[in-house]
């Protein structure tokens, strides 16, 4: 079998099928929290326990979709978080609890954030020519782990929504809501 075209587009529909995966476990996640629930740390047995909420993860996870869009040539100003979405959700903040609803915003907010921007970057995953992927990783911080652009779009949509949505399925359990 030969192809003779000049360009390919393998790689990024590879990277939106776990994504796309990722995304409906997001969903999936949300069944039966409430909006007064989505800030707040749980507590077990009248423990509060140190974890990533719901506001937390998926306010965290909005963050970098806009990364790979404009990577792969896009228009990421729609998506692009605004500077108290970077303050409160970076790699680098403390997820608190917001017993009052004060710190972090809505969940409505929060989750369309979410979903938008993570369908915009399969969309621009889905669109982009394999040689977009395997150049060098231009982000030195990260370059160690993920030594191509692909290999750090396929953490930021994979694995990285993977981890946290994980954070948020034993969140539901310490919070009584069980399985989704």
């Amino acid at each position: 079998m030969s192809t003779t075209t000049s360009t390919t587009c393998n790689i990024g529909p590879m990277i939106a099928d776990s994504a796309r995966l990722g995304l409906g476990y997001a969903e999936r996640m949300l069944k039966g929290i409430t909006a007064d629930q989505f800030a707040r740390l749980a507590t077990v047995q009248g423990q509060t326990i140190q974890s990533n909420h719901p506001a937390f993860i998926y306010g965290h996870l909005s963050l970098y979709p806009c990364r790979i869009v404009e990577a792969l040539g896009g228009d990421a100003s729609s998506i692009t978080p605004t500077e108290a979405y970077l303050q409160k959700f970076d790699h680098n903040a403390q997820c608190v609890d917001d017993p009052e609803g004060t710190i972090y915003p809505a969940m409505d907010e929060i989750t369309e954030r979410f979903f938008t921007s993570h369908r915009l970057a399969i969309e621009a995953l889905e669109q982009a020519d394999d040689s977009q992927f395997t150049v060098i990783n231009p982000n030195e911080a990260m370059r160690a782990k993920f030594a191509t652009v692909g290999s750090l779009h396929g953490f930021y949509l994979g694995g990285h929504v993977m981890m946290h949505i994980g954070q948020l399925s034993a969140w539901r359990r310490m919070m009584g809501l069980g399985p989704a």
